[in-house]
C-alpha cells in the first residue's frame, strides 16, 4: 500500500502541475517540463515497480481464498499494469522527445504533444488512484476477516 499510495499521490500532484501549465505559453511549458524531467522521473520508477511487485504477491497469496480480496487485488494489479503500459507506450517516449526541446524555440506542435502526454497521464493517474483504492479495500477486508477469525 505504501508504494501504491506514494505513486498515486505523485501522479495526482503531477496532474495538478500539468493542468496549471495549460494557461502558459510554449517556452514556459518547455522550461517546466525540462525541470521536471531532470530528476522527477526517478520517483515513479522507485514507487511503481515495488507497487507492481507487491500487488502481484498479494494476488498470489489471495489466490488461495478465491474471495473478495483476490478480486480486489487482481483488479488493482490490472490497473497498475495499465499504468505501466501507458507510461511505456505514451508518456516515456514523449518525455524522451521533450528532453531535446529548446526553451527558446519549442517545436511548432508542442501543444499537441502536451495534450497527448496529459491525456495519457490523466488515464494513468485515474488507474493508479483506483488501484490504490482497491488494494486499500482488500487490506481492510482482510483485516476485518482476520479480526473475525481471531474472535471465533
Amino acid at each position: 500500500m505504501l508504494f501504491g499510495g506514494l505513486f498515486a499521490g505523485f501522479l495526482v500532484a503531477a496532474l495538478v502541475i500539468e493542468l496549471s501549465l495549460r494557461s502558459f505559453d510554449a517556452s514556459i511549458y518547455t522550461q517546466v517540463r525540462l525541470v521536471e524531467l531532470a530528476r522527477l522521473d526517478d520517483l515513479p520508477a522507485a514507487t511503481l515497480i515495488p507497487a507492481l511487485v507487491a500487488t502481484a504477491f498479494l494476488v498470489i497469496f489471495a489466490a488461495k481464498s478465491r474471495g473478495r480480496v483476490l478480486w480486489l487485488t487482481l483488479t488493482a494489479l490490472i490497473l497498475l499494469l495499465v499504468v505501466f503500459a501507458t507510461s511505456l507506450l505514451v508518456n516515456i517516449p514523449i518525455n524522451t522527445e521533450e528532453l531535446t526541446w529548446n526553451v527558446h524555440t519549442p517545436p511548432a506542435d508542442w501543444a499537441s504533444v502536451r495534450d497527448r502526454w496529459q491525456i495519457a497521464h490523466a488515464v494513468r493517474t485515474a488507474a493508479a488512484v483506483l488501484a490504490f483504492g482497491y488494494v486499500s479495500a482488500a487490506a481492510m477486508g482482510k483485516s476485518s476477516i482476520t479480526r473475525q477469525t481471531t474472535r471465533a
